[in-house]
């Protein structure tokens, strides 16, 4: 027999029997694509397969949001992070007000604040304060949501119950790590010390407030100064929260970068619509953060209310914010345009000092002598005193709502053990 004659008799078979084949395969594959067995094309590949693609991972936070600060922020970003779409429910002042006493900020703010909050892809606005069976359903079926998320505070009904027990029930809620430091609780107390006049009448009730809304637990008095002096938070700025908080990216080769600075203490609906305003003049914003020194020595001792890193993550958390100079002079210096390319320099006509063109020493004499300076039309007349007037002239209210508040709070910081996350 000739071998060699047999080996490409077998070869030339064995090629026949896999090109058979793989038109069988393929005839094959073909019909289960077609007849709806197999995925779609418009599918992702994984293995060499294709799967159906997934959609995206809706989480579900709500919150009162009242005088929001950094830490309901950080709250958004923790809650973004364990999804692909966060959506954010707002109670209504209504709920508010049956549930825990007066907001300080109307709804029409705080949905303001909210929805400028870089990690919130959609607003509920009118939201209940308990998740209720119906609003639940509503939740899952309607908008689509995953996962309901909270802090590892409690949050009670004035009934004692768990406001979050039923999606807890439903194995839908996922628990996220609360901001050490602030709380709106002790935002109130900071600014009730720093309001001194005060009638004689007044002084004991004033004094019961003080003690009412600012525990001890996380505040004391800055080094050096008196009793009454303005709190500083015990919040542990890290450079890890920073970056946290920063797009971290800057601005292009030829970008229009628009400057804004101030104090922005307090950050309100205010700061959030005059930097509205600004980042569309431009391509980039840039905001000074004026250090506490400058504050003080512009608005009073007793301010600023936040310190200079709580306001900076405040400015940061915001959509239209791109960059923050932490500790910015109060002049805007040649040297501080050339170093970050500013095009121009912006200042709201809203404001708690609106006499520097008036003052021997003008703090943007430089760039009005260039040609770069702008006023721009506030859209809402709020300061940060307008804040405080709001709490003082309703401090007995406030009083009432804070008391059951601080008794929470209290029991929250003697319980607490550690939560993973941040």
């Amino acid at each position: 027999m000739n071998f060699e004659t047999e080996e490409k008799r077998l070869a030339a078979k064995l090629l026949a029997s896999c090109l058979i084949g793989g038109l069988l395969v393929g005839v094959s594959l073909y019909g289960l694509y077609s007849g709806g067995v197999l995925p779609p094309r418009d599918v992702l590949p994984l293995g060499g397969w294709r799967r159906r693609r997934k959609r995206p991972i809706r989480v579900y936070m709500d919150g009162c949001f009242d005088m929001m600060h950094y830490g309901h922020c950080n709250a958004l970003r923790q809650a973004r992070a364990l999804g692909d779409q966060l959506v954010v429910g707002v109670v209504s002042d209504a709920e508010i007000i049956a549930n825990k006493g007066p907001p300080v900020t109307p709804l029409e703010e705080r949905l303001i604040m909210v929805n400028a909050v870089k990690w919130v892809d959609e607003v509920i606005t009118d939201a209940p304060y308990a998740i209720t069976e119906e609003f639940m359903k509503k939740l899952f079926d309607e908008y689509k949501i995953d996962y309901i998320i909270h802090g590892d505070d409690p949050c009670v009904l004035p009934d004692g119950t768990d406001a979050y027990v039923l999606a807890k029930r439903a194995g839908r809620y996922k628990q996220i790590k609360r901001t050490e430091g602030v709380s709106s609780t002790d935002i109130v107390g900071r600014m009730l010390l720093c309001v001194r006049e005060r009638s004689v009448s007044d002084s004991h009730n004033h004094s019961s407030l003080q003690r009412q809304f600012s525990h001890g637990h996380s505040h004391n008095v800055e080094d050096g100064a008196s009793a009454s002096a303005t709190r500083i938070s015990h919040f542990l700025p890290t450079s890890r929260r920073i970056v946290q908080f920063s797009n971290g990216r800057g601005p292009g080769p030829n970008a229009r970068i628009v400057y804004i600075d101030g104090a922005f203490d307090l950050f309100h609906a205010g700061h959030v619509e005059i930097l509205r305003l600004a980042r569309k003049l431009g391509d980039f914003l840039l905001v000074g953060i004026h250090t506490d020194q400058t504050v003080s020595a512009t608005r009073g001792a007793h301010r600023p209310i936040m310190n200079l890193h709580e306001r900076s993550l405040s400015v940061l958390a915001c959509r239209y914010v791109d960059e923050v100079i932490i500790g910015a002079p109060w002049e805007v210096t040649k040297d501080t345009i050339t170093t970050f390319n500013i095009s121009l320099v912006v200042h709201g006509t809203i404001a708690e000092n609106n006499d520097f063109q008036k003052a021997n020493s003008n703090p943007y004499a430089v760039p009005i002598s260039m040609g770069i300076f702008q006023i721009l039309e506030s859209p809402r007349d709020i300061t940060t005193t307008t804040i405080i007037r709001r709490i003082v002239a309703n401090h007995e209210a406030y009083q009432k709502r804070n008391e059951k508040k601080g008794e929470s709070e209290k029991r929250y910081y003697q319980d607490k053990s550690y939560v993973s996350g941040d």
